[in-house]
């Protein structure tokens, strides 16, 4: 389970939508009664409380997905709770070095440019 913290147009296709099927994951994981052991995933975790967070941070991928041609048929729901996202499980830097590791198409060169 992986929510990432790093701008959506950096991200490869899969990573992209994985990131946002995940989303939907969690959001349905803190919105229903449903029994799962992903409720109590360190990921789920930081999401609690922060669901206009979460919301905004599909929203970004939507628009990212729609710059790519990708069709968007799943929308979120409005929720009116925190809507930021201060709880973090690794740093930018390490999000990085673990998708890079995987050998993808993701490219973080604009990213790393930006912070210099």
């Amino acid at each position: 389970m992986r929510i990432w913290d790093l701008p959506p147009c950096c991200l490869c296709r899969n990573h992209l939508l994985g990131e946002h099927r995940e989303i939907h994951c969690v959001f349905t994981f803190l919105t229903t009664p449903k029994g799962s052991s992903y409720k109590r995933h360190p990921e789920t975790l930081r999401w609690t409380g922060k669901l206009a967070a979460l919301k905004k941070r599909h929203d970004l991928l939507v628009l990212e997905m729609l710059k790519r041609g990708f069709c968007h048929r799943s929308p979120m729901p409005e929720v009116h709770d925190r809507d930021t996202q201060d709880s973090f499980l690794m740093t930018q830097e390490e999000q990085v070095a673990w998708i890079q590791s995987k050998g993808c198409q993701c490219d973080f060169t604009l990213m790393m440019k930006k912070k210099r």
